[in-house]
């Protein structure tokens, strides 16, 4: 029989962990028709909740249960890296505890890698039923712009819910970036990807730990991750800036030559200064985000510590 890993991020989701794993074994009997048997990795990012004892409650009572405990909270990226580096099956799948990633689309998915040859299989949604419409507006927004400003496929409406097969997940675990961004990852490695689309899903139990704040810095990793278009922007803008000075320059000498009055516009001359001094901050500060990433990189610092493992 073939092994599926099943990886499961956890941050507080003491609630979710029994549920989740009560639905996923529902599909037991569909996946051993396959001839696939399972192992369950529950990663704890550093959950202030007891979602650890409560994995070790299912660990006591199936050995399959496995547990990865963080030392802190070191974000959901490196939950998906620390599940990925554990999990010794044939086929290896990420999904959320909080059930907005359905089990039963897991037999499909199987199908699709084992009958008709894909390497992977995603998902995305095609509503967002259920979430606010600003954060809809500029999530879709932010695919839009990664689909123009970058070579790597992200697709909107993507979850990290992705079945692969091992060559798959060894690809991605070549890529050791300490600055993740999955996502854009799984674009990446290329392979060859069936999607499915499946409507949203709203959480069965608990809250998001996504608010609006943390998700527009995800967006900012994935930009800086996956494109140099803002370094090119930038490098534009410097130009446009130095013409439109050249320009000045000129019409304030004949200006002076013409009508002899070099000192008069001046609240105009404050307001050129305080626009050009604004682009400056605005082009050292996309500088200094890809200068930051590169510092995080170079110190090669693990990207998570485990505390506990079972």
């Amino acid at each position: 029989m073939k092994l599926l890993s099943v990886i499961v991020p956890c941050y507080n989701e003491e609630e979710n962990v029994p549920y989740f794993y009560e639905e996923l074994l529902k599909q037991e009997a569909a996946l051993e028709e396959r001839q696939v048997q399972l192992e369950i990795i529950y990663v704890d990012d550093g959950s202030k909740d007891r979602t650890v004892e409560e994995v070790k409650k299912l660990h006591q009572k199936d050995e399959r249960v496995h547990l990865v405990s963080f030392s802190r909270n070191f974000g959901k990226e490196a939950g998906i890296y620390a599940g990925l580096k554990k999990a010794a099956g044939d086929y290896v799948v990420l999904m959320d505890a909080d059930l907005q990633d359905p089990p039963s689309l897991l037999p499909e998915m199987l199908h699709y890698l084992e009958d008709e040859g894909y390497d992977s299989v995603a998902t995305r949604r095609v509503t967002r039923k259920g979430e606010p419409v600003i954060r809809s507006f500029f999530a879709r927004t932010f695919y839009r712009l990664m689909k123009h400003i970058s070579r790597t496929e992200i697709v909107d409406g993507a979850r990290d819910y992705r079945l692969m097969k091992r060559p798959v997940v060894d690809a991605i675990l070549s890529m050791t970036e300490y600055n993740r961004f999955t996502k854009g990852i799984f674009g990446w490695v290329g392979f060859q990807t069936k999607w499915l689309e499946y409507e949203n899903i709203e959480r069965t139990k608990g809250e998001t730990k996504w608010n609006f704040w943390k998700l527009f810095l995800y967006s900012l990793d994935g930009i800086l991750a996956f494109s140099t278009a803002p370094l090119a922007f930038v490098s534009v803008l410097g130009l446009l800036f130095c013409f439109l000075a050249f320009v000045l320059i000129i019409f304030t000498i004949v200006r002076t030559v013409v009508f002899g009055d070099p000192t008069s516009g001046w609240p105009s001359l404050v307001c050129i200064i305080s626009l050009i001094s604004g682009v400056q901050l605005l082009c050292l500060g996309i500088v200094g985000q890809y200068l930051s990433k590169m510092y995080m990189e170079v110190k090669n610092r693990p990207i998570y510590l485990v505390k506990e493992e079972l």
